[in-house]
């Protein structure tokens, strides 16, 4: 689950310097790469929870 927490992260980051209009011109960059990191995000979650738990 480590990669889905490393995705939601940088999904917020992105979501923030893109949607508050810090990062000026990458606004459109940084909401494409919120969503792509989102998606990636909840297939990694949904991943993990249909494999289980290895030990």
């Amino acid at each position: 689950m480590s990669w889905a927490l490393v995705f939601l992260v940088v999904a917020l980051i992105a979501g923030v310097l893109g949607f508050t209009s810090i990062a000026g011109a990458a606004v459109g960059i940084a909401k494409i790469l919120f969503f792509v990191f989102l998606v990636l995000f909840v297939v990694s979650a949904i991943m993990h929870m249909v494999r289980g738990r290895r030990v």
